[in-house]
């Protein structure tokens, strides 16, 4: 055990966010979403909600400040609709960690795939909520 990493950051979570980037992203999925057909680097945190991984990465973290929204979530599918709590839950949980939360945006569900595809990894969590993925782009970390 580390002093300071949130008991929810498994070793090899930890490693992926050191090895991580700037641009770098990470998606952190809700338990039904089809990571291993979409990527080679899966990581499970089973049992765990994306709300308690966002507090546990947020202070290790740097979000990209170059872009207008390093935080990204999948829009409704038409005919659908998105409960506002889960995106609520997860703002909470960054503010709670560091103080503030980045912007948001929204992204078509397949432009959402696409784009998870490409991301340094996906983090299959426990969380069951509907349209509960994130991804979190990576930004600079600064220098004190």
């Amino acid at each position: 055990m580390l002093k300071g990493i949130h008991p929810a950051i498994s070793p090899e979570l930890l490693k992926v966010l050191a090895e991580m980037g700037h641009g770098d992203e990470l998606v952190l999925s809700d338990a039904h979403f089809p990571a291993h057909q979409l990527h080679h680097r899966v990581i499970r945190a089973d049992g765990i909600s994306v709300a308690t991984l966002l507090e546990g990465i947020s202070p290790l973290f740097e979000y990209d400040a170059y872009v207008d929204a390093p935080l990204i979530m999948m829009q409704a599918v038409e005919g659908d609709s998105i409960d506002p709590s889960v995106e609520e839950r997860y703002l909470a949980a960054i503010k709670s960690a560091v103080g503030n939360a980045p912007n948001l945006q929204r992204i078509e569900r397949f432009t959402f795939y696409d784009r998870a595809k490409t991301a340094y990894a996906i983090v299959i969590t426990g969380e069951l909520a509907k349209y509960g993925n994130i991804i979190i782009k990576k930004g600079v970390t600064p220098v004190e």
